[in-house]
């Protein structure tokens, strides 16, 4: 077992988020609704248009959960699937006005609490908690 105080410290602080302020967790409390807003995220992420595979690959999830995802955010009108011209088999997913608008209303909101949880530090420690996060995330990631 790990021993180190401060490492426990970020594993139970971590699996507090996982559980509390999860991304579909902050979009039912700030006005986004469902799981399909996370297709949202990927979209915008990826420049603007991917596939059903691409979104299942981004967000660890099989392919039938990704086209369940993808179809409820194409009902909601916030995704629209475009034929591609090299390839008639594809489809490529490109958001919408309301999709954009969507996610531009998710993100104020994310922002929102963040700045209420940070409303009593110093912009210092703000700066540091972001370059901190930042490089946390990176190490998880690479």
């Amino acid at each position: 077992m790990y021993e180190d105080k401060e490492i426990a410290a970020i594993e139970r602080a971590m699996v507090a988020i996982r559980r509390r302020q999860s991304r579909r967790a902050l979009a039912r409390h700030h006005g986004a609704a469902g799981p399909e807003y996370e297709v949202l995220d990927v979209i915008e992420g990826a420049g603007g248009r991917l596939t059903v595979s691409a979104v299942a690959e981004a967000l660890n999830v099989d392919q039938p959960r990704a086209s369940r995802l993808v179809t409820a955010a194409v009902t909601a009108g916030l995704v629209r699937r475009e034929a591609d011209q090299a390839d008639g088999r594809r489809a490529w997913l490109v958001l919408t006005d309301a999709g954009a608008a969507a996610l531009t209303q998710a993100r104020q909101a994310r922002q929102a609490a963040f700045a209420s949880a940070t409303a009593d530090w110093s912009a210092a420690e703000r700066a540091e908690f972001a370059r901190l996060l930042t490089r946390f995330v990176q190490g998880m990631l690479g």
